[in-house]
């Protein structure tokens, strides 16, 4: 880790060059103004956020309960929408970017409570002008089984006086898993093959999306928003399978989903002056429903069936959230904000599995806690305030109160008052060119509602419990981090951190001979990441930016079967993403890579490793007729390069160091091209 951070300090020390006046006059704070982005020719804020050099858009989680851990590391006009159940990237890629007048990077410190220690946050600054603006998008996305995969969307901005009005609508018929490909299993130690299986599946999801929104703006301490949203998503998944098996005549596997998710969500703010500074209401309820159901059948041919499973699974989820915070830009030369979070959340989960005889008959196999009721009171108080303490020195410190009250009925029964105290210190100082921050923070992770009810997933044969007993992982978290613009207008940024955590949210083993989400012990992650942009016009490459991101973490907990220190499930020690762009004028063209380590899930009987297409790499060509029309023709994993599968089989359990058994899987989506057309108006 020492080595890596020397290799990272002496590139931007060899990068470094004069910096931009947008950085000097501003002391930590980048500001881009529109005509920045014009190279780029972008028809929505998201791609101008997506060009920001040195930026790693963080669009923040919509699954987290309240606002305070919902966002990401973008504001607008200063302020984060009203709005969660839409990600941050879907709400800027439906504001015209003709609406954007600049985009300023600062410390997060500068945003109020849910940004405070983050090191950067984007500012998207939106102009006043009067009238009607917006983008039209029209997609098709050819597959590699010859399906055309059509995509429409709409958006709109109309502004008169003080008040904004938006709306959106979007139609796409996405494909997420067509792929062809096939499993091997094999007997240990001998690796004699016992089964092979010929596999293709497709899935078709027809998704649906409407919003519309209200804002009044007279003053930057005098507005209000109001957001409604809606959509559907109806998505069916089939898998066949030729099953070629020593052991028994040559069978097909069909496996079918069948799912409708419905979601609405209300939300709104509401701010006024008080006491020379500003108080904010914010409001939010959202409702969700996902009804699935999963069929598998084996056969030997189409007459004759063998036998199968079913399943039957219903969720119903609840949010009520209201937060009210007062901020003042000086008390006693603090910058100050309080406040207070309400929050009820429910979660009801019906799960039914069965499994079918050759007859049809079904018979009820039992799950702990199939059928649960999970519900939650929370409120959370906060309280932060900043200061400078010397000409280029920042102190932020801050504190949040959270107290939950959780309550678990139907199958299992359990009742918890959790209580935390959660403080946080950052130290932002802007020696010279460079800007840096120090920060330390104690965070406690949200519980996942559906990690108390068991859940059955019948094409990898995997069965996960459900467990009551959970609760919140915790942790310090220190992280320094330092950017500074290089050649011009690029950027340079690095990360290094390390996180101290008690009771690691991994897996354990529950009743019924299964494993389910639940706590270790304590355990540790390290840190680094490093993000560059640079433009090579200087370089005589004109219109060119080269761009690397890579984010390195690794983390340790002792095992519970092995008593041995691994990583923690899910996490994948290396990620990286890359880019070429060249943009000249009316013409423009990509070429991308990412890829991972993959990661690795440490279940009761088996590891599960998983890999997806790693180096995956795509390109596009650009042609922009007229400033308001691109017309972009694109290709995807043009390496051909598929997701690759490894699960190790242990008799009974883990705590025997050979396994018996492996599977290996392979899945390719192959090449997919794209064509769309862009258009915006006003």
């Amino acid at each position: 880790m020492r080595r890596a951070g020397y290799l990272l300090a002496g590139l931007c020390l060899v990068l470094a060059q004069p910096v931009m006046a947008q950085d000097a006059a501003t002391q930590g704070k980048s500001v881009y103004e529109a005509d920045f982005f014009k190279t780029f020719s972008p028809s929505n804020a998201l791609q101008m956020v997506q060009r920001l050099p040195g930026f790693q858009l963080e669009s923040g989680s919509t699954e987290v309960r309240g606002f305070a851990q919902a966002a990401g590391n973008v504001v607008i006009n200063g302020q984060r929408p009203s709005s969660k159940s839409d990600t941050i990237d879907t709400v800027l890629s439906r504001i015209p970017a003709s609406r954007v007048l600049r985009i300023e990077l600062a410390s997060g410190n500068a945003f109020g409570a849910d940004y405070a220690g983050k090191a950067q946050v984007a500012n998207v600054i939106l102009t006043e002008a009067g009238g009607l603006a917006g983008n039209l998008e029209g997609r098709l996305e050819h597959e590699f089984i010859g399906r055309v995969l059509p995509k429409v969307a709409a958006s709109a901005v109309l502004r008169k006086g003080a008040s904004t009005f938006s709306a959106s609508a979007s139609y796409q018929l996405y494909s997420m898993v067509t792929e062809d490909g096939f499993d091997r299993l094999f007997n240990l130690p001998s690796g004699a093959e016992t089964e092979y299986r010929k596999v293709f599946s497709r899935n078709t999801e027809p998704f649906t999306n409407l919003a519309l929104g209200w804002a009044h703006e007279e003053a930057p301490n005098k507005s209000f928003h109001i957001n409604g949203k809606s959509n559907w998503d109806k998505w069916t998944y089939l898998q066949t399978s030729n099953v070629y098996d020593a052991s028994v005549p040559t069978r097909d596997s069909l496996y079918y989903e069948d799912h409708l998710w419905r979601t609405w969500e209300l939300s709104g703010d509401v701010t006024r002056p008080l006491g020379g500074g500003a108080i904010k209401l914010n409001a939010l309820a959202t409702h969700r429903h996902r009804g699935n159901t999963d069929e598998l059948s084996n056969v030997v041919h189409i007459d004759s069936p063998m036998d199968g499973f079913f399943q039957r699974f219903d969720d119903w989820r609840t949010e009520r959230v209201g937060r009210l915070a007062w901020s003042h830009p000086n008390v006693g030369g603090w910058a100050v904000e309080l406040g207070a979070e309400g929050a009820y959340n429910r979660l009801k989960s019906n799960l039914g599995v069965f499994s079918v005889a050759p007859s049809g008959t079904r018979t009820a196999i039992n799950l702990p806690i199939a059928n649960a009721i999970v519900s939650e009171y929370r409120g959370e108080v906060f309280a932060n305030a900043g200061r400078k303490i010397a000409g280029n020195l920042r102190l932020d410190l801050g504190v949040n109160y959270e107290a939950s009250r959780l309550k678990v009925a139907g199958d299992a029964n359990a009742r918890r008052t959790l209580k935390f105290l959660k403080p946080k210190a950052s130290l932002d100082w802007t020696p010279g060119a460079w800007h840096a921050q120090l920060s330390l923070k104690r965070t406690v992770n949200q519980l996942n509602f559906s990690d108390f009810v068991s859940a059955a997933n019948f094409e990898v044969n995997q069965s996960n419990g459900g467990n009551a007993e959970l609760v919140p992982q915790r942790s310090w978290e220190l992280l320094f981090s330092a950017d500074r613009a290089v050649l011009g207008d690029g950027r340079i940024k690095i990360e290094l951190g390390h996180n101290w955590i008690a009771q690691v949210q991994d897996r354990v083993p529950v009743s019924g001979g299964l494993d389910a989400p639940g706590n270790l012990g304590n355990g540790e992650s390290w840190i680094a990441r490093t993000n560059i942009n640079l433009p090579l016009t200087r370089l005589g490459l004109k219109g060119m930016r080269a761009s690397v991101y890579g984010s390195y973490v690794k983390t340790s907990v002792r095992d519970l079967y092995t008593h041995q220190g691994r990583a923690f499930s899910g996490n994948s020690l290396f990620y990286f993403t890359s880019e070429l762009r060249q943009d000249l004028g009316q013409f423009a063209w990509s070429v991308s890579a990412s890829g991972n380590t993959g990661s690795t899930y440490f279940r009761l009987g088996e590891t599960d490793t998983s890999q997806n297409a790693s180096p995956s790499v795509s390109a596009f060509v650009e042609y922009r007729p007229n400033p308001r029309t691109t017309v972009t023709l694109g290709a995807d994993n043009l390496l051909d390069s598929p997701n690759k599968r490894w699960r190790y089989f242990y008799r009974p359990d883990r705590r025997t160091p050979n396994p018996f058994q492996e599977e290996y899987r392979e899945r390719n989506g192959h090449r997919t091209i794209y064509l769309t057309v862009k258009r915006s108006f006003g």
